[in-house]
Parts: C-alpha cells; sequence; structure tokens
C-alpha cells in the first residue's frame, strides 16, 4: 500500500526486453541500496514494481523491475525510456504518517492533460480520463495521478482538475508536465468500493 506521497524522483537508466513481453527496467534512484530489500513493492508514477535487482550505482542506487506485458499495455511504463523521470514511494509501514489517501499503486486507466494554468503560487491541471472512470472522480476527493496524491478540484462529465503547490511541482516530476502527456490514474479506493456496494445492492 501508498500513500501518494513523493520520496524521490527516479530516472530510468536502461530498458531491456525480455520474454513473454516482459521489460526489465534499471531505475537510478537515492534510496540507500542497504535498505532496499529484494521483493520490496516501490510505485513507480503510481505502478507498484517489485524490486529484483538492487545496486550502488555511484552516487545512486539502482533498482531493477520487471513490467509484464499487461503492465506495460494499460499504464505509461511501455512510454518509459532511458532518461524519463519517475515519481517513486516506498511501501507504506505499519506507523508511518499518512499525509496522503491510501493507494495500491494499482492504476485504473490513464487520463490525459488537457491544460495546464500556471498560476502565481500554483498550478492548475484539467485532465481528461475515461468516461467509465469519471464516476469515480468526486470533487474534494483523492486520486492519484503518477503516485501523486491530489485533492480533486473540480468535475465535468470527462474531465477534472487539481491544482498543485510549488512544494508538490518541487519534488515531483509536474514541474516539466506538458498539454498532451498522459498519467497513470488510480480512483480512490473507497470510492471503487462505494460504487460495488451500490451496484450490487
Amino acid at each position: 500500500m501508498f500513500t501518494g506521497i513523493v520520496t524521490d524522483v527516479g530516472e530510468v537508466i536502461a530498458v531491456e526486453p525480455r520474454a513473454e513481453g516482459l521489460r526489465r527496467l534499471k531505475v537510478a534512484c537515492s534510496y540507500p541500496v542497504d535498505s532496499i530489500a529484494i521483493g520490496a513493492s516501490i510505485s513507480h508514477s503510481g505502478v507498484c514494481l517489485t524490486v529484483v535487482e538492487a545496486a550502488a550505482a555511484g552516487n545512486r542506487t539502482a533498482i531493477s523491475v520487471d513490467a509484464a506485458a499487461e503492465t506495460l499495455r494499460l499504464t505509461t511504463a511501455g512510454q518509459w525510456k532511458k532518461g524519463s523521470r519517475l515519481n517513486l514511494e516506498r511501501a507504506m509501514k505499519v506507523g508511518d504518517e499518512l499525509g496522503g489517501h491510501v493507494g495500491a499503486g494499482h492504476v485504473d486507466g490513464v487520463a490525459e492533460l488537457v491544460a495546464r494554468e500556471d498560476l502565481p503560487d500554483m498550478a492548475k491541471l484539467t485532465l481528461r480520463a475515461p468516461r467509465e472512470l469519471m464516476r469515480f472522480v468526486a470533487v474534494k476527493g483523492s486520486v492519484a495521478l503518477d503516485g501523486v496524491s491530489l485533492t480533486v478540484n473540480e468535475v465535468t462529465d470527462v474531465t477534472f482538475s487539481v491544482l498543485l503547490i510549488p512544494h508538490t511541482l518541487a519534488v515531483t516530476t509536474f514541474a516539466a508536465a506538458k498539454v498532451g502527456d498522459i498519467m497513470n490514474l488510480e480512483i480512490d479506493l473507497m470510492a471503487r468500493y462505494a460504487a460495488r456496494l451500490l451496484e450490487t445492492r
């Protein structure tokens, strides 16, 4: 489980195709190498991936993860290449501060950035999401975009907007976000379960 509070921005330093449509990604990060266990779950721009290797790489740590064909098809992972920057978050531990909202790192779909407005103290991003996911998005509710926990500001039938404060812009990949970018979207778990309960009544 994750909180959507990014703790590092990693950089893809190698992409290696594997059998059965699998792709191995090597990502450089600032996490101490001796603190990363093989088998650990780390959110990569909202996609929960399992660490299969970890080694020192100069003054950084290189972690390797495998992305399966389904992950590559349904998320932005299929577009990641050498030089891609990813929002990273390590799995939540019992007792950790829950500063965002609880997420699973299971991407529901992708959203397209259709407008960006840079305001004096923040940035407003408007995104278009699949209609079947928009029913889970509510004003003042939570979403995870590229692994970042954000509060929804406005909602229409097919779009929603979020406001990013300077700190979020500084510690995530969103400073470079531009119209046309595709982002991983995970809807709020509580919204998903509430909708399911209503469907089965």
